[in-house]
């Protein structure tokens, strides 16, 4: 029976740069595996985000597990409630919780510098105690790094909020949480930060976290089961609650990686080994990989092109040097792009790839870059769709 394998390099894909000859960051990049199996695959283009629904990953993963968003999506942190065994009720509402760092009112660094995970559990361990008894029906979670989310029970609101990986450089103020229920959501900001700053980074000044940026918010999900829905066992490989939800959330299993922490300092050999051993008890992995969409964010080419050639060479490379059987399909692709210059997600169409081990006839003179996609007048108009065609080819 055929084994599947969906490669999700988070982020990927980006705009063509003027001072790199209008080059793109997968361009610029080595990439001798990704380039063979380009030669004997199949390229094309996707759209993963809908024009109705906000350019992220969470939004784009659930189109390529399969799942149309414009039908199933709630919110990100409601996927991310679902890795963390949070049971949600209806009347519930669950945010993102981004320590950051911010410096004369403009947002520094959405990540804090990358908060440990230990650190990010500290401060959220003491805004419970603090805050615990003022807000009775709130609780802060802690997650990876300086991903955190904040439950809270029977509320109704209806906001905009902002992504704090959109605003990086730019002042807050016209980024705050707007519409019903803001005035409490931007009074437990305040307060967390008064925390934080008052009880917390006197006695860790090293520590660059100072205030709980609220977003993605969303009420509970409920997804049809993968195995019903498709006839095939699955897991996935991530280091991030976002895809450990869409896992969990349609019945997969997690494989648990040693060393996985959702950045250039990721353990990407491990994912394609542990990968590799799932394969051997279920039908498809799904491995993502954070660390080309945190450069992207970070606006760091270097630093982009480090990470997927770390891809390509620690992930791919490993999977075709382990993997000797012929019964392999491959699907590879980010989820959605993030260019350099602009920081943050943008909804055009990105590059896939299909490749089977038994079809290495197939050569062309094609590597795995946005230009060679868009050259085979190949594009999946639906994210969503993209699954059905892979398992079918």
């Amino acid at each position: 029976m055929k084994k599947f394998l969906v490669i999700i390099a988070d982020g990927m894909s980006g705009w063509p740069l003027k001072d790199y000859h209008n080059q793109t960051s997968m361009e610029l990049a080595k990439t001798p595996n990704m380039d063979f199996l380009a030669k004997h695959g199949k390229l094309g283009l996707v759209k993963n985000v809908p024009d109705t629904l906000p350019a992220g990953s969470d939004v784009a993963n659930l189109a390529i597990f399969g799942y149309d968003p414009e039908k199933y999506y709630t919110g990100r942190a409601a996927i991310e409630a679902i890795s963390q065994n949070i049971n949600l009720e209806p009347a519930d509402i669950i945010f993102r919780a981004n320590l950051v760092q911010i410096e004369n009112n403009k947002m520094i660094d959405f990540t804090a510098k990358h908060i440990d995970s230990k650190v990010a559990k500290e401060i959220m361990d003491l805004l419970n105690k603090k805050l615990g008894n003022k807000y009775i029906a709130i609780r802060f979670i802690n997650g990876v790094s300086y991903r955190n989310l904040l439950l809270i029970k029977n509320q109704k609101v209806k906001l905009k909020t902002t992504p704090p990986h959109d605003i990086t450089g730019q002042q807050i103020d016209n980024y705050l949480p707007v519409g019903e229920g803001s005035e409490l959501i931007r009074k437990i900001m305040n307060d967390a930060e008064k925390v934080i700053k008052e009880d917390y980074l006197p006695q860790h000044r090293e520590c660059k976290a100072n205030m709980v940026w609220l977003w993605g918010e969303g009420k509970k999900m409920k997804l049809p089961g993968f195995k019903k829905r498709y006839g095939l066992s699955g897991a996935v490989i991530s280091a991030v609650d976002l895809i450990k939800g869409i896992g969990f959330a349609v019945g997969m299993d997690y494989v648990q990686v040693p060393g996985i922490t959702g950045f250039i300092d990721t353990n990407f050999k491990g994912k394609a080994i542990y990968a590799l051993k799932a394969l051997e008890d279920h039908d498809i992995v799904f491995i993502h990989i954070e660390a080309a969409d945190e450069a992207g964010h970070m606006g760091d080419l270097p630093l982009k092109i480090k990470a997927i050639e770390k891809i390509d060479e620690e992930v791919l490379g490993t999977i075709l040097k382990l993997y000797s059987k012929k019964d392999l399909a491959i699907l590879l692709l980010p989820d959605h792009n993030t260019p350099i210059e602009l920081k943050t997600h943008g909804r055009d169409p990105v590059p896939f790839l299909i490749y089977h081990s038994d079809n290495v006839e197939n050569v062309t003179q094609q590597r795995f870059t946005e230009k060679d996609a868009q050259a085979s007048n190949w594009t999946v108009e639906k994210g969503s769709d993209l699954l059905d065609i892979f398992l079918k080819d």
